[in-house]
């Protein structure tokens, strides 16, 4: 446990930013999933329509510093090109 008064603050900062960083993570993951499921049940338009929301919450992730830059972009190319393929 922490004793001095700025180690008791960052405690206090690192969990509230834990509870942000966890919606933010599960937000990527569960847009990035429907899209790949949209993508095995062939409904190419509905996984297009939906790709701007994957694309946006990797863009706040990486705003916020919670992935990498390139990291990212790798993941975007990776839908870009599963849904390229499936088309």
């Amino acid at each position: 446990m922490p004793i001095t008064s700025s180690a008791k603050k960052a405690l206090r900062a690192s969990r509230h930013k834990r509870v942000f960083n966890l919606s933010r993570k599960s937000e990527i993951k569960a847009t990035t999933k429907q899209i790949r499921d949209l993508v095995k049940e062939n409904r190419v338009l509905d996984a297009a329509k939906n790709l701007h929301l994957a694309y946006q919450a990797l863009d706040k992730a990486v705003k916020t510093g919670l992935i990498k830059k390139n990291t990212a972009a790798r993941k975007k190319s990776r839908l870009a090109l599963s849904l390229r393929k499936a088309s």
